[in-house]
């Protein structure tokens, strides 16, 4: 009986199975949402007030899609998961470049922000596992947890080189090491998965906001200088690589030939 459950929620799952791609490819997406988030709302000129309604318009027909999916689309699912990432740069710069809220009070907000969503959907559900996800509630609940943990890693990342004074290779190092350590936790000790994969989500977007900066930053700063265009173009490239070969393997897994 246990088995054919977890066959139907598979087949009726709406998001990404976390492997090996799907970490690889979060990664990517985040470096895409730094560089994109910061060609809208700088090289493209239109402000953090105008860039964060953009890329919010978008996210929000983007989920609505995603949402009202029957089961889980790999296109629109990682389309999404860029948006929540660009979407999270605009926030952190909001809170501190228009709001004047600062890295550190705008984390502190964020990480509130994320513990009150994940309080609520462990309170309705008891459960916060992130696949399968089928119930719509589940996976509202789901990507909200998205949003603000991918805000929540961008304002860290700038924490790290803006208020550290951290190079962004360095804070690219710091938070590649963090993740790491949460690999580490989850082969040698016993903590929860769930609360592993929150870790490691959150702290997989610094690493790419601070490596995005250290590809698109002038060199005076400790950046390579690359157009943000063409750095975000490279990313999605790489990305829809990725995804390729993800989806691939995941149908010979599933439909092996005789």
């Amino acid at each position: 009986m246990l088995v054919v459950q977890q066959q139907i929620g598979a087949i009726m799952n709406k998001v990404a199975k976390v492997t090996i791609f799907f970490w690889i490819m979060k990664i990517i997406a985040t470096t895409l949402g730094e560089t994109a988030g910061d060609f809208i709302s700088m090289s493209l000129g239109l402000g953090y007030y105008i860039a964060f309604a953009v890329t919010f318009a978008i996210l929000a027909i983007l989920l609505f899609f995603q949402i009202q999916s029957d089961r889980y689309r790999p296109a629109l699912y990682w389309l999404a998961i860029i948006a929540t990432t660009t979407a999270g740069t605009e926030v952190s710069d909001l809170m501190d470049r228009s709001l004047g809220l600062g890295y550190a009070m705008g984390s502190l907000i964020l990480v509130a922000s994320l513990l009150s969503v994940l309080a609520i959907w462990y309170y309705r559900d008891r459960d916060l596992s992130v696949y399968p996800i089928v119930r719509k509630d589940a996976e509202t609940t789901y990507w909200l947890a998205i949003v603000f943990s991918n805000s929540l890693g961008t304002a860290f990342g700038d924490f790290l080189t803006s208020n550290l004074g951290l190079s962004y290779i360095q804070g690219a190092f710091v938070t590649a090491s963090v993740i790491g350590v949460v690999i580490a936790l989850h082969y040698v000790t016993k903590l929860n998965d769930v609360l592993l994969f929150w870790l490691a989500f959150i702290f997989t977007r610094p690493f790419g906001a601070t490596f995005g900066d250290f590809l698109t930053k002038p060199i005076k700063d400790g950046g390579l200088s690359l157009p943000r265009g063409y750095a975000s173009v490279i990313a999605f490239i790489l990305l829809a690589v990725v995804l390729f070969f993800s989806v691939r393997k995941e149908k010979k897994v599933r439909y092996p030939i005789e």
